[in-house]
């Protein structure tokens, strides 16, 4: 038997028990270690996610870790037993799009483990097998669970082509923010400073590599000096914001979910300071890898960042702690 949570409209959810999912041809079965909840998750519960971007009813769950414990037909069964992350976007593989490497602007539509289709807020989780991103044995799968924001960092960090000794910016020290700031430390940059409101999160970034934090009062003094910013909050100021911070001809990448009513980039101010401005919207194959790759060799530990861990039974208890928790409350994880 196994578990699930269905989120059946906004504010409706139950745990149902049924069957063991059965892979399909080219599919495998992930016994989920641990699953990550981010906003995103919170909006499809509240109901504030845009329709095209998610299909009630669903099993929520696009950060997870766990080992293949079954495989379909014509699925290597080298992979049973593996410890495994797998990306979330369900990519054709075959338009323009994705023929380009861009498998994250596939063009066939939106198609999203955990939004369209069932998440990982489960037992047990049926992936396509060419998704799986395998982990090296004894990885921890419970820091690994945060692999699929790691992936959005890591697209944001090879977009914005951080060179070692430049001075660079990230705007949020939520996970994003965290996150980034462990991959662009690694680059050797000339200074790393870290901007949010909230003094805890801020002097976590200085263990993770950070030379200079402050709060988005102080950063006003800082406005043209980051070759790089990096954005990673989606607050409503926080992309205007991180174009004043770049200098002229800097760059900007922005990262956070915007909601309706950000305020945004002043255009004069883009055309005459000349920024190139960029946006991730989650992960193509190769930053999955890219994060992978760091998270195996040791550059990537995700693990200081969760705060809190609840069983499938508790999933009311750990999503009012996503975007209702104080500023102590870090990545909070279900554990199936």
């Amino acid at each position: 038997m196994s578990r699930a949570i269905i989120v059946e409209r906004p504010g409706a959810h139950r745990l149902v028990t049924g069957e063991l999912p059965v892979p399909s041809p080219g599919e495998v079965r992930v016994r989920v270690a641990a699953a990550g909840i981010c906003m995103s998750d919170r909006e499809v519960y509240d109901g504030h996610r845009d329709p095209g971007y998610v299909r009630y009813p669903v099993v929520p769950g696009h950060e997870w870790s766990g080992t293949v414990d079954a495989v379909g037909e014509g699925v290597d069964a080298a992979l049973l037993g593996r410890r495994t992350v797998a990306e979330g976007f369900r990519a054709c593989g075959t338009c323009e799009r994705c023929r380009c490497g861009e498998t994250s602007l596939c063009t066939t539509g939106y198609d999203e483990t955990g939004f369209t289709r069932p998440g990982a807020f489960a037992d047990h989780l049926l992936v396509p097998a060419r998704l799986l991103h395998p982990l090296p044995d004894g990885s921890d799968l419970r820091a690994a669970a945060l692999l699929e924001p790691a992936a959005v960092v890591a697209a944001a960090v090879r977009t914005g082509r951080a060179e070692p000794g430049e001075r660079v910016a990230v705007v949020g020290a939520g996970t994003l923010g965290l996150l980034a700031v462990q991959l662009l430390a690694a680059g050797s940059p000339g200074e790393l400073a870290v901007v949010d409101p909230r003094a805890g999160r801020a002097r976590q970034a200085l263990d993770f590599g950070a030379s200079v934090v402050c709060d988005p009062e102080e950063a006003k003094a800082l406005r043209g000096r980051y070759d790089l910013v990096v954005e990673t909050a989606g607050a409503p100021t926080t992309a205007a914001e991180s174009c004043l911070l770049a200098r002229r001809g800097g760059r900007v990448v922005l990262t956070g979910m915007f909601t309706p009513g950000a305020i945004g980039i002043d255009p004069v101010h883009l055309s005459l300071s000349q920024l190139t401005v960029s946006s991730v919207f989650g992960a193509p194959s190769a930053a999955w890898s890219f994060a992978v790759r760091a998270f195996a060799s040791g550059l990537l530990d995700p693990a200081p960042l969760i705060t809190h861990e609840f069983p499938l039974e508790r999933f009311a208890d750990a999503l009012a702690l996503v975007g209702g928790g104080g500023p102590e409350t870090g990545k909070v994880l279900l554990r199936p």
